[in-house]
């Protein structure tokens, strides 16, 4: 079956994009995750996936070519099939609601040179990968479910990195057969998660095993229809688990009705208890204590004893995106070769220029520039000098190649109710230190609100995480990977020098830089901070150099 490939919209207010390049042409074979285009925005540029395989049939447009969101961009199918239907007009995509005109008949397995083939008119959709690093999504809640019809641009279901919440809409129109995971999975990037066709199509070939999807480059053959067990089955053969797998959605049924799980009967994947297993126990009244309870008298409640040894202690699951980051962190630092050195610097001429800009700076907007601020206009500065080009990059290909920047693109690091996120701050040294406050609050606040753009969490060649705030006065930062380095800051503090024979007082603030030792020895990475340093303590002229 042909599927067409619509222009995604990045952004509620994002009516049109531009197509930079195709990465495919018609009669190329193409695979789930290939590229298909590059296009881009007024804001920012984005790849666009293959969703599945097949060969690319027809491009609808050319590159360079301003093309309105959700309109039909290229098709995929076999060769040979009709794909006329699905080009667009002035007015929009074609309604291909009504049968198509008959179209040649498509092999049913395409040669082995050929991409996989599929079976019919289902459609598999499948969990995008939302950065280079990400391996794995969380899925949140599925908006639609099978048996519900489905349009062109309909949210299907949102899921979750350990940065943001994203949205997968359809891509196509016709009915959702079927959601291969549920709520709370966390779904490998490029697995099928939910599949669409028409009701009656075949979708059980497209099932995900733990090894990934099926291959469908052989035929498919019709499976047996299997019947469900009844209630009296479930009796028959109870299942008696000491650790459950349980899915949120069924872990939640079970707690509401008091189910019995000790005789659950599992049934989803990999032995996972699914919402229909304890319906089943349900149904088939098997609940904690319900026999006891109808004739067991009323107890009193025995008197506490003092002094007697109690564990009051509670547990409850890690939310999906703290798992995420958990699992994003343990990854850091077991593959790369961190090291941190620290030294502190003298504060005093920043904290004058922030004492200033409070005083004076509201009639020219400058009056919320922060101690932050400031670091960050200097970090970027300090990050453009040639010597510190490898802190300034990323570290790819399993360590094997260095990707230098020729901007300086700051990633922020910004606490949320959901979860530490890093906005990137795209050629900060080329900003104004008004410019850079400006930005950071936006990107902030977008974090906090849930409403920063995905683009805008990736793309950092450096990250600055400032802790000052809550007084901490030395930590150890983890470096985002793939870029080669991170910078704490610590808290201003009151230190103490000789001056002209005299103890003089002065506002100190630490430093931590965390660097790849892959990357860089010790020697650069100090030099690093001393500059860093060097710049802070002479903020005015640097900031006068510009």
């Amino acid at each position: 079956m042909a599927v067409p490939v619509i222009m995604p919209r990045q952004g509620n207010t994002v009516e049109s994009c531009v197509i930079n390049e195709f990465k495919k042409h018609p009669g190329d074979t193409v695979a789930v995750g290939d590229i298909l285009f590059t296009y881009e925005t007024d804001k920012a540029a984005f790849e666009e996936e293959a969703k599945v395989a097949g060969t690319l049939l027809a491009n609808f447009f050319e590159e360079g070519d301003d093309v309105p969101c959700l309109y039909n961009v290229c098709v995929i199918g076999n060769p040979g099939e009709d794909f006329e239907q699905f080009r667009p007009t002035e007015d929009g995509n074609p309604d291909v609601a009504a049968p198509a005109a008959a179209a040649p008949a498509a092999p049913a397995v395409k040669p082995a040179a050929a991409a996989k083939a599929w079976k019919g008119n289902a459609v598999p959709v499948i969990m995008p990968r939302q950065g280079n690093t990400v391996e794995s999504c969380v899925i949140n809640e599925f908006k639609k479910q099978p048996g519900d019809k489905v349009e062109v641009g309909d949210v299907l279901f949102t899921y979750e990195t350990d940065k943001a919440a994203f949205e997968e809409t359809s891509k196509v129109a016709g009915t959702l057969l079927a959601n291969f995971f549920e709520e709370g999975d966390d779904v490998p990037c490029l697995f099928n998660v939910c599949v669409i066709g028409e009701p009656g199509d075949d979708f059980e070939q497209f099932r995900p095993t733990e090894d990934g999807n099926p291959d469908l480059s052989a035929p498919v053959e019709e499976a047996p229809a299997v019947e469900e067990a009844p209630a009296a089955e479930l009796a028959e053969a109870p299942v008696v688990m000491g650790k459950i797998k349980i899915s949120p959605r069924a872990k939640a049924l079970a707690e509401k009705s008091k189910a019995d799980l000790s005789q659950v009967v599992p049934t989803g994947p990999d032995g996972r208890v699914i919402e229909r297993d304890v319906q089943a126990l349900i149904d088939a009244g098997k609940i904690v204590g319900a026999a006891a309870a109808a004739e067991a008298p009323a107890v009193a409640a025995a008197p506490v004893e003092l002094g007697v040894p109690c564990d009051d202690s509670y547990t409850e699951p890690m939310s999906n995106m703290r798992k995420v980051i958990a699992k994003s962190m343990v990854a850091s630092l077991s593959s790369m070769a961190q090291l941190t050195h620290s030294l502190t610097c003298d504060a005093t001429e920043i904290k004058a220029a922030r004492a200033l800009y409070k005083a004076k700076g509201e009639a020219f907007g400058m009056d919320k520039i922060s101690i932050n601020d400031i670091v960050l206009y200097v970090v970027s500065r300090t990050l453009t000098m040639p010597e510190h080009r490898a802190l300034n990059a990323n570290l790819i290909d399993d360590g094997k190649t260095m990707k230098y920047f020729r901007g300086v693109h700051l990633g922020v690091a910004v606490d949320t109710d959901r979860g530490l996120m890093v906005p990137t701050i795209f050629n900060a040294d080329k900003m104004s230190l008004k410019e850079i406050s400006d930005t950071v609050k936006k990107l902030a606040k977008e974090c906090k609100e849930g409403k920063i753009k995905p683009d805008y969490l990736k793309g950092a060649s450096f990250t600055v995480s400032n802790l000052g705030v809550y007084g901490i006065e030395s930590f150890t930062p983890v470096i985002n990977p793939p870029q080669t380095g991170i910078l704490g800051v610590c808290a201003m503090k009151d230190a103490f020098k000789m001056e002209n024979g005299q103890i003089k007082a002065y506002p100190s603030m630490g430093l931590s830089l965390t660097y790849d030792h892959r990357a860089l020895d010790g020697t650069p990475a100090s030099k690093f901070l001393v500059d860093l340093k060097k710049n802070l303590e002479n903020f005015n002229l640097l900031l006068a150099r510009g």
